[in-house]
């Protein structure tokens, strides 16, 4: 690949519709400093100088995409509540269209409220339910997700799975029937709850807990033979086209028909992981959807998801960064 074939890569992402279907999530933020401890209890108190919130989940995914030139459509779940409106605003500042997100009176907006203080967790505070959505939702959200797919527009669904209810075994096999039947690739960011159910995606993506847990199998990022036995079984077991294996310090392993290799992680100033996942997916959409090769979709997504770990907080990729420094290692 060349400087100037790849710049023609990022130019073909302008292109790209993509649909993510998954669970919606606000993340919220208090930063502060902390200077004393509390005579209530021996914690720290922080003195809160700024509040913010962002989209996070899903919506950190469609953040990603919109950041290097896609045009993102959401599909997901949230609640009729205060921070349900915070979501709805904050995507409308963005000019992100909220036709594909239902609103449900029987659950909260998956909300995660983070503490921080010198770059620094402090607290993680979670408000949710992850039990499965209901089949009214589920069949509303099929209908918006059938609607864009049979419109012809979306060149490639990202499914954004947190285990948070929204995605069901019976909602994959409709969506990646339909797919199929309008030759549109799929690409998933599974967990546990539904990894065995993704069948005749793509990509899937899933990092190196997700593999252990999703095949019940002891895999070390140190053991390259196990991995790649184990992946391949996993990819004719459930029919995937590619795997994307990401080992945080490790890199990320790329295992398809034309490729079987580990690409190594760079060094970085790690100062936050959260959300290098979603922008690794990202990436990888919109490289499979203007059909890049496995080997440079895994080297192209790798160097993105490192790049937003030197930032803190939940962040989108930098487009024009991820250019340049790609260019760097041809």
């Amino acid at each position: 690949m060349t400087a100037a074939e790849l710049t023609k890569i990022f130019a073909s992402f302008n292109k790209v519709n993509v649909l993510i279907i998954g669970d919606l999530m606000l993340d919220s933020y208090f930063w502060g400093d902390v200077s004393r401890i509390s005579p209530e209890a021996p914690v720290p108190i922080v003195s809160v100088s700024k509040k913010d919130n962002r989209l996070g989940g899903a919506g950190n995914v469609a953040k990603n995409i919109q950041a290097m030139g896609g045009t993102p459509y959401l599909c997901g779940i949230i609640g009729k509540d205060d921070n349900g409106d915070r979501m709805l605003k904050i995507m409308k500042e963005n000019k992100l269209p909220a036709d594909g997100v239902i609103r449900v009176d029987d659950r909260p907006t998956t909300t995660k409220t983070r503490i921080i203080s010198s770059n620094q967790h402090i607290v993680r505070i979670d408000e949710e339910i992850d039990k499965p959505i209901t089949k009214i939702a589920t069949d509303k959200l099929f209908i918006q997700v059938e609607k864009l797919v049979e419109g012809g527009k979306i060149g490639v669904i990202i499914f954004e799975d947190y285990d948070k209810g929204v995605i069901s075994a019976t909602l994959i096999d409709k969506i990646t029937a339909l797919a199929k039947k309008y030759k549109v690739p799929t690409v998933v960011d599974p967990k546990k709850r539904n990894f065995l159910a993704y069948r005749h995606v793509t990509v899937f993506k899933p990092n190196l807990k997700e593999l252990r847990e999703g095949l019940n199998l002891d895999l070390t990022a140190k053991d390259m033979e196990a991995m790649r036995r184990a992946v391949e079984v996993m990819r004719k077991k459930q029919e995937i086209d590619i795997a994307l294996i990401t080992l945080s310090e490790y890199g990320v392993y790329v295992n398809s028909d034309t490729e079987k290799k580990l690409i190594p992680a760079h060094i970085r100033n790690i100062s936050d992981v959260s959300g290098a996942g979603d922008t690794v997916v990202s990436v990888a959409a919109l490289c499979c959807a203007v059909d890049v090769s496995p080997e440079n979709m895994a080297f192209l997504s790798n160097l993105a998801g490192g790049q937003v770990c030197e930032k803190s907080g939940v962040v989108p990729v930098n487009k024009e960064q991820l250019l340049e420094e790609a260019k760097q290692y041809l």
